[in-house]
């Protein structure tokens, strides 16, 4: 069968209604299994399964691990128990997991017993571990080694051991109780074929990079990316290792905490499913409650306003700069909570460093405020008098300029403080969002405009 750039769905449900075993058996194998996964995507997931019927197992599971999540749920519920639990047992450990925790505690109940004891025993060890940890997202699959074996024969038990492996990228060197004791790259191996008798104990690096199995994924990500690794062994307390996080499955992390964070500073609880494919209502919802609780936050601007009605009546020409004030703390405030959040992020700043950064920040927010109150004079100073009325436009553009500069360096202390007071707290930085910001120095920033006001010119 010869693929075209586009296979047709109907083209496709028309080799499973004839049974066309060979072209079925083509098309699992001739694309990468993730092209396959896309030309299957508008098949229902029985026809999938079906489909995948026809591939062998080990393509089998790679082709499903490219599904999206509620594809896998569908197929998982809908296939007999005891086959799901033959397919299940072939799949990475890390995947099969993170999959079951999304399906009904019933129907994993069902398939465990119908799983080989081992992998049963792994399943419930993973899911053991608390989410968003290392021990949640690691695989207990990974190359491991005796030191005192010779290069030839660790080459000769990698050929039995890989079959059973997701990826030889390390060798990791273990003694008899699994405390880890060295790494062993595949291409140090290679490189030393023409030493068969090295001992793997003289050939091993003994300082690594590990992870903890109670550390966050956060903190994992960092550290692969940090040191440049394809995999970070994880390790308990006494330093006994429990299994492998690899690259692929940290791009899944920082994507993951990537999209929550920027879900969180627009003011949007973060969506489970792909945009168009979630239901209008579920938008409608995780939108409207951050957009209500702001929007009753920004009444408070109508209860500042008020307080100084009597100013306003007097000067008329207070209120035209009142969005020109108010909007400068809120850019201010948005900018540096942004870079706070993401310097958290990158593990640059921890809420320990909170006195070098309000040292940093009250610098910053001077010399912006400065900047922005100088345009604010020559703004002001210009403003023709007809227009503002009996007061004189000197006078009033030191009001301005003062009250920028005052709420620009309000509006910077506020955005750089308030994601590490949320991190201190337990709450994700990105709570601290743009709009959370904005609204809280919206609201401040009228009354230091008003005050400064009220103090020069009334």
């Amino acid at each position: 069968m010869s693929l075209p750039n586009t296979l047709y769905l109907p083209e496709l449900r028309e080799m499973l209604a004839e049974n066309n075993a060979a072209e079925l058996r083509e098309f699992c194998t001739a694309l990468h299994p993730a092209r396959t996964a896309d030309f299957m995507e508008g098949l229902t997931p029985a026809e999938a399964w079906a489909v995948l019927q026809y591939a062998e197992m080990p393509v089998r599971a790679e082709i499903f691990g490219y599904f999206d999540r509620d594809k896998q749920v569908e197929i998982i519920r809908s296939v007999d128990r005891k086959a799901m639990a033959e397919f299940i047992a072939h799949l990475p450990p890390d995947d099969r997991v993170d999959i079951l925790n999304e399906v009904e505690p019933q129907l994993v109940a069902d398939l465990l017993p119908l799983l080989p004891p081992a992998e049963r025993r792994d399943i419930l060890r993973l899911r053991s571990y608390p989410e968003n940890t290392a021990g949640a997202m690691m695989t207990t699959q990974f190359a491991r080694l005796g030191e005192d074996l010779t290069v030839r024969e660790a080459l000769d038990e990698l050929g039995r051991q890989a079959s059973e492996l997701e990826t030889i990228y390390y060798i990791y060197i273990l003694d008899s109780q699994d405390h880890l004791r060295g790494l062993v790259s595949a291409r140090q191996l290679v490189s030393a074929i023409g030493r068969p008798e090295t001992r793997l104990a003289d050939l091993m690096e003994k300082e690594l990079v590990t992870a903890n199995v109670n550390d966050d994924q956060e903190e994992v990500a960092r550290k692969v990316a940090r040191y440049d690794l394809l995999a970070i062994p994880v390790v308990d307390q006494e330093r006994h290792m429990l299994g492998i996080i690899t690259h692929d499955d940290v791009i899944d992390v920082v994507v993951e905490e990537a999209s929550e964070d920027a879900y969180h500073m627009g003011g949007v609880t973060p969506l489970a499913m792909n945009y168009l494919e979630t239901r209008f209502l579920t938008v409608w919802r995780k939108r409207a409650g951050w957009l209500s609780l702001l929007f009753v936050a920004e009444l408070f601007t109508f209860t500042a306003l008020a307080s100084f009605e009597d100013a306003i009546a007097q000067i008329i020409a207070l209120s035209l700069f009142v969005p020109l004030c108010i909007s400068t703390g809120g850019n201010s405030g948005s900018q540096a909570a942004t870079l706070i959040t993401r310097a958290i992020a990158l593990g640059q700043v921890t809420v320990r460093d909170w006195w070098r950064v309000l040292r940093h920040e009250l610098a910053m927010g001077l010399a912006l405020g400065a900047t922005l109150g100088a345009i604010g004079f020559f703004r002001a100073a210009l403003t023709p008098q007809e227009i503002l009325g009996s007061v004189n436009h000197w006078q009033l553009a030191w009001v301005i300029s003062q009250a920028v500069a005052v709420i620009c360096l309000w509006g910077t202390l506020t955005g750089s403080m308030l994601p590490l007071i949320f991190k201190r707290f337990g709450v994700d930085p990105g709570f601290a969002s743009s709009p959370f910001v904005a609204t809280l120095v919206d609201v401040t920033g009228i009354v230091i405009y008003f005050s400064i006001a009220k103090a020069y010119l009334l």
